[in-house]
């Protein structure tokens, strides 16, 4: 049977492959301590669970308009007026089945064949797949730990090109947990207006999990006359801890998504019915559970960034400020046997961590940068801790 060239053309995604891995070796006994799973450990509030489960038992199970119920699209309307101080219409706004799938949304409507997206590196790992599902071309940017893992506006202007119809931008960051600065964003807007046919794409799921000295801000925000042409994608997998509820949202142009909505009304439709009246209570909500949260995730965090570069031939510089995730540059041990595996890359560091230590981490080659692993601390203190003395003996011996 036939596969198409664009279908052949993906790759399955590196980190579930992993965490999938670890999973079967802990279904076998096997005490296998986890760092690559990217979703919080925390349960959904139970607010937001019982909002569903009453709206399950009234029947609420049928189809609802494709880009969502008018309550759940005036409670987004109301979320970016809150947090980004930015008017919106529902004609605006589209929720789809999680973030992933705005995104893929996105790229579908902007990205003919041959059309170029630059991408800073490193990246989320689904951005290139989508965009090749699209039958657009990846115009990656390295952006390494030097620069702290964000792009500088001479970079953006040098990587567009007459065929580039947009640009990615993710603070905070996933892999790197980099949380770009007001001046910064206000640079990188300065060559953008240079650009008028260049759509931003602005990856914001992680905007509520930023720590200490670092701050969101959105580019469109502070620059108003960008507005018209980014794409807000948001949701609510991250910061309500809801991965498996798939809800997310894009909020941009009418033209865009009125694209987007025709688009998806033939692909899932609506999504989940029973969960939006929940998603609307869980964004209009005062997020007191949050705060918290947060000061979980930096306790965890400041304990795995000691521990890692407490580690011979790892380095964590400079430290996430935003979302959970740690991306320490680990090639100081490339080019050494440990425990009889070769150890040349992030891959075979990947590797020898988890055959040899039992830890389980993400190779940053998934992520375009081959010097790196992405370790997730939505995880416990004790597993942290017990994960860093693993690595500690692998890398001792």
């Amino acid at each position: 049977m036939k596969i198409s060239q664009k279908a052949a053309a993906l790759s399955p995604s590196l980190t579930l492959a992993l965490t999938a891995r670890a999973k079967a070796m802990k279904a076998d006994g096997i005490d296998v301590v986890s760092f690559g799973a990217g979703e919080p450990d925390f349960d959904t509030p139970e607010f937001i669970k019982e909002a569903a489960i009453e709206d399950l038992h009234k029947g609420l199970t049928k189809y609802t308009a494709a880009r969502g119920t008018p309550d759940l699209l005036a409670a987004v309307c109301e979320t970016l007026k809150r947090d980004y101080a930015m008017e919106y219409e529902p004609s605006q706004i589209v929720v789809s089945a999680g973030g992933k799938h705005s995104l893929f949304n996105i790229f579908y409507v902007l990205v003919d064949d041959g059309d170029e997206v630059v991408i800073p590196a490193p990246y989320w790992l689904s951005y290139p797949e989508q965009v090749k599902a699209a039958g657009g071309e990846c115009k990656f940017v390295d952006c390494g730990p030097d620069q702290g893992f964000k792009i500088t506006p001479e970079q953006l202007r040098s990587a567009i090109t007459p065929r580039t119809v947009a640009f990615v931008l993710n603070s905070p960051s996933n892999p790197t947990g980099a949380v770009y600065t007001k001046d910064e964003l206000l640079a990188l807007g300065a060559v953008l207006k240079e650009f008028p046919k260049v759509t931003i794409i602005s990856d914001d799921l992680y905007y509520k999990l930023v720590y200490a000295p670092a701050e969101f801000h959105s580019l469109p925000a502070l620059m108003p006359e960008l507005r018209d042409r980014t794409i807000i994608v948001n949701g609510l997998s991250k910061a309500y801890s809801m991965t498996g509820w798939r809800i997310g949202w894009s909020a941009g142009p009418k033209a865009v998504m009125t694209a987007i909505s025709n688009l998806q009304s033939h692909s899932t439709s609506n999504i989940t019915s029973f969960v939006q009246r929940a998603a609307s209570i869980a964004l209009r909500s005062d997020h007191a559970f949050l705060t918290g949260w947060r000061e979980t995730y930096d306790r965890r965090r400041n304990l795995l960034v000691d521990g890692l570069n407490a580690l011979p031939g790892v380095t964590c510089a400079p430290p996430p400020l935003g979302a959970f995730y740690a991306f320490p540059d680990v090639s100081g041990t490339y080019g050494r046997n440990i425990q009889g595996i070769e150890v040349t890359d992030s891959m075979t560091f990947a590797q020898a961590a988890l055959e040899k230590a039992l830890v389980s981490v993400v190779p940053g080659v998934a992520f375009g940068e081959d010097r790196c692993v992405r370790l997730s601390y939505a995880t416990s203190e004790e597993a942290i801790s017990k994960g860093l003395g693993r690595l500690a003996e692998l890398l001792k011996s």
